[in-house]
């Protein structure tokens, strides 16, 4: 189905977007797929950056595919994602949905928690065949690594441990339905702004408070910054795109690598992103980083005055697929 430039005869759920879709946040949707399609014909890279529990919500099973079709260049996402595509690998059954979330007491949140299950809005995570269950296998590696006087990034210890096989034994999904197989397949270029703060870096952080690891022995959030630069800078010949999933550091961290680069590190040559796509449901108030449009990102230097851009005012966990889908011609 795909021919050559990413030009691909659309599917189904494709060309019914682009019939009905025709208004208001249903026409940004399908406006937004079709730049970010022409990025990819034009040779420029794309960004994606994924916040809020994107991993939780099982959009590896169509985020994959995107890494394996090339469709995404590089990530930026918090250390939950991270952990959580993982985490649902290799615990998945024992999962438990709460679609009544919304009327939960505190009794009821108390309850979860001393069933070790941490509640991510519909969805628990159980902490002993997740959380546990990875543990002894990533320290091992870390470990390892401190031993050899070597230090890693966060996401390529991860990967470290997917490409090991420790974790086939515990596979409870299809191993093509999480997007960080598939990416530590390709190696694909990540960064993890504020990792500390997720389960794996509180874990981390005890063993270093323990006198167990080393701090060093993990690259930090500067040395993150300076990779996304060098990436950046080596990557920007036909544009780089920047298609960001929520809001937060994950979008926040990446997008300011542009004006550094061009103001601090005074390479006046540093081109814009070339295209910019955010799917939220923030709205804009004062101080407001998530719900800022983006022409907010112009005065900052980080958008030009043509660069396409995209607002998608709605929840990611039903937009990102549907753009994901027209990607893929499905």
């Amino acid at each position: 189905m795909t021919t050559n430039n990413n030009i691909m005869q659309k599917g189904n759920i494709s060309s019914f977007i682009e019939k009905y879709y025709l208004h208001f946040n249903a026409a940004s949707v399908v406006d937004a797929a079709k730049a970010y399609e022409q990025q990819l014909n034009n040779n420029a890279k794309m960004l994606v950056s994924l916040a809020g529990a994107m991993s939780t919500a099982e959009l590896g099973k169509i985020f994959a595919e995107i890494i394996r079709q090339d469709k995404v260049h590089i990530i930026s996402c918090t250390g939950a994602n991270l952990e959580e595509d993982i985490m649902n690998l290799v615990a998945h059954s024992h999962y438990k949905r709460v679609p009544h979330y919304r009327d939960l007491t505190p009794q009821d949140e108390w309850d979860l928690l001393e069933k070790g299950l941490n509640r991510v809005t519909d969805t628990c995570i159980p902490e002993e065949e997740a959380f546990r269950r990875l543990q002894k296998h990533i320290y091992a590696i870390w470990k390892e690594a401190e031993e050899k006087g070597e230090r890693y990034f966060p996401h390529e210890f991860m990967y470290k441990l997917l490409l090991s096989g420790v974790l086939e034994q515990y596979y409870e999904i299809d191993i093509k339905d999480s997007w960080m197989y598939a990416a530590a397949e390709k190696n694909l270029p990540i960064v993890v702004p504020g990792w500390e703060d997720s389960t794996m870096g509180n874990i981390f952080a005890s063993y270093v408070i323990k006198g167990e690891l080393k701090a060093s022995t993990m690259k930090s959030g500067i040395e993150y910054m300076a990779y996304l630069a060098e990436w950046y800078t080596n990557n920007a010949t036909n544009g780089i795109g920047f298609f960001q999933i929520g809001g937060g550091i994950a979008g926040d961290f990446p997008i300011c690598v542009v004006p550094m680069l061009y103001q601090d590190l005074e390479k006046t040559d540093t081109p814009f992103w070339s295209y910019f796509c955010q799917i939220s449901d923030s709205t804009t108030s004062y101080g407001s980083y998530s719900g800022a449009i983006p022409n907010e990102k112009i005065t900052w230097g980080k958008l030009g005055i043509d660069t396409p851009k995209f607002i998608i005012e709605s929840d990611a966990t039903i937009v990102a697929p549907l753009v994901f889908a027209y990607l893929l011609g499905m």
